[in-house]
């Protein structure tokens, strides 16, 4: 067993304590960004620091990273000029695209036509999303804080459109991600496959754990 202090943590490496923290975690969906800028050229991303905000509405929220000295964040930018994105899930068989969208291209190239994938657009929705994605939303951009605490910025989406296939969605309304051979990050470099869920009824105080077909 291995005990890493706030002290210790900060006096690794950068490099080596990006990869700890960013691991440390756990699993994240990994999940493709797409935009549009102001004058229409595309751009594709990988974040996995996305997670639930709320159902009514619809919120998602969106960690995005500060910008290193030099260079761009055009989804950030995207995003605060046009005031919408897409997120769309990635599938294990073709992860490895997804990753190197992560690959510094020059401003005037689009990650999607770098990497081979094909932008798709639904419902007049203003940015692209993955056609080879089974799972895909729309955004619009509802708030937007900058935390001065490490120079990020949390962007909060309300939900305008879900593309899924309809078989995958339950009578329940939960979503049977397993079935679209779903990837998840953890770290930087790291895409796992998952193969099965167990699911259990709501808990309730006076009753055992009780699991779902």
């Amino acid at each position: 067993m291995k005990t890493y202090t706030a002290a210790s943590i900060d006096a690794l490496p950068q490099r080596q304590r990006a990869n700890l923290m960013n691991c440390a975690s756990g699993l994240r969906s990994a999940l493709l960004v797409g935009t549009r800028s102001s004058t229409g050229a595309t751009n594709l991303a990988l974040f996995s620091n996305v997670f639930h905000v709320g159902a009514a509405p619809a919120l998602i929220g969106m960690i995005a990273r500060p910008k290193p000295q030099g260079t761009e964040r055009r989804s950030l930018d995207n995003i605060l000029a046009t005031g919408c994105w897409t997120l769309n899930h990635v599938s294990q068989c073709w992860a490895h695209l997804a990753h190197q969208t992560s690959a510094r291209y020059p401003s005037d190239r689009s990650e999607f036509e770098a990497v081979g994938l094909q932008e798709e657009w639904l419902e007049d929705f203003a940015a692209p999303f993955v056609s080879r994605s089974s799972v895909k939303l729309g955004l619009t951009l509802e708030q937007h804080t900058p935390l001065t605490v490490n120079d990020t910025h949390l962007l909060i989406g309300r939900v305008q459109l879900l593309h899924c296939p309809a078989e995958m969605v339950r009578d329940d309304g939960t979503i049977n991600l397993a079935g679209v051979d779903p990837s998840v990050a953890c770290g930087l470099d790291s895409y796992h496959g998952v193969q099965s869920a167990e699911r259990f009824a709501y808990a309730k105080p006076n009753h055992p754990p009780e699991r779902l077909d």
